[in-house]
């Protein structure tokens, strides 16, 4: 039987390209280190280390499996309205707000649209252009990793349909000022405001979505209620974009599982609100600490992570890899901006102590 080349049948921009840099799980990074899985500390993901709500693991337990989930998201799309003071007509989940983003394209973007980035950020937004076969356009930060309007509007032709930008930014940590939120909606652009770590600073522009029909707020339920391994997050949008995604999305997108977490989340909210209350007390305690240090840079965050400078790329890439030989795993990326830099995720006390103990050997 002859064999098909089915290399010549992918789509052209898909054939070779650039793929999203995703963190490998604790099983393989415990091998890596040559210990224990137990043993290591695991602050890469930005994930919550207290975990989801006991009543999201006891409904999760209970879920019925052999049921297909509602296509329409009635009890998500409600409680989700009770949570944020919004009408269920403006929400919509998703597998995870990478789903959404995903989603936001299909509808969007066409090849040969424009897509308005602004680097360093979240990679997902660019991975998502490049797969939609999308011309991205990366803006630069300032030296503050603050974006400069000027440069946005001399940006924009004919071709722009969509722009991108996460409050509080991952991974440097600082928020979008609500008057640039209002500069960027003026410019009739789809405007994506990323808010996947809005518990940690209590900031929104979700308010903003009766009054612009062209901004689209993102949320997740990874970050502040556990729930990363289940993929469940959400947008909060114009009527009118719900409808368009509702109508193209996979029926049963959100399982069963992740809807019955969700909803015991979202109920459990003032635990786990007690737990990002931790979390942030527990950032500022690390913060201290990392001002303290010789060498390093720790950028102001309002997220559950922090940024690090190092004096060059060399020093930023040893500190990663020898923290990872002592099985403490933090971030590092590919962007140029970033080359000097690693990210950690803020842990529980006993994993900042841990983490600031390697850091110190390291960095002696």
């Amino acid at each position: 039987m002859a064999k098909t080349d089915t290399r010549r049948l992918v789509r052209p921009h898909l054939a070779d390209v650039q793929t999203y840099k995703s963190i490998d799980p604790p099983e393989v990074l415990a091998r890596r280190a040559g210990i224990p899985e137990s043993k290591i500390v695991k602050l890469n993901g930005n994930e919550n280390p207290y975990g989801p709500s006991p009543k999201a693991v006891e409904a999760v337990a209970g879920a019925p499996l052999h049921i297909y989930p509602d296509p329409q998201q009635r009890k998500m799309r409600q409680s989700l309205s009770e949570y944020t003071g919004l009408g269920a007509e403006h929400l919509i989940a998703g597998a995870g707000s990478d789903e959404l983003i995903d989603l936001l394209f299909r509808l969007f973007i066409e090849p040969g649209d424009r897509i308005l980035d602004f680097d360093p950020t979240f990679a997902m937004y660019a991975f998502c252009a490049r797969v939609c076969g999308g011309d991205l356009t990366m803006l630069q930060r300032n030296e503050l990793f603050e974006i400069d309007m000027e440069t946005v509007r001399a940006s924009i032709d004919d071709r722009a349909k969509i722009v991108f930008v996460s409050s509080p930014n991952n991974p440097t940590g600082n928020l979008l000022p609500d008057s640039q939120v209002k500069e960027l909606l003026d410019t009739g652009l789809i405007v994506v405001v990323d808010e996947a770590y809005f518990e940690f600073c209590g900031h929104t522009v979700a308010e903003l979505v009766p009054e612009y029909s062209n901004l689209v707020v993102l949320r997740t339920m990874s970050k502040w209620a556990g729930l990363a391994g289940l993929r469940v997050g959400y947008g909060i949008m114009s009527p009118d974009i719900v409808s368009h995604l509702m109508d193209i999305k996979s029926p049963y997108n959100v399982n069963v599982a992740g809807e019955a977490a969700l909803l015991a989340s979202l109920d459990d909210a003032p635990a786990l609100l007690e737990n990002v209350g931790k979390i942030v007390a527990e950032r500022t305690r690390l913060q201290g600490i990392l001002e303290e240090m010789p060498g390093i840079t720790p950028w102001p965050s309002e997220g559950n992570f922090i940024l690090c400078q190092m004096p060059d790329a060399a020093g930023a890439q040893r500190v990663y890899d020898e923290l990872a030989g002592r099985g403490v795993f933090v971030r590092n990326f590919g962007s140029d901006r970033l080359q000097d830099c690693f990210r950690v995720a803020v842990g529980t006390p006993a994993e900042t102590d841990a983490f600031v103990e390697a850091l110190r050997e390291v960095v002696r």
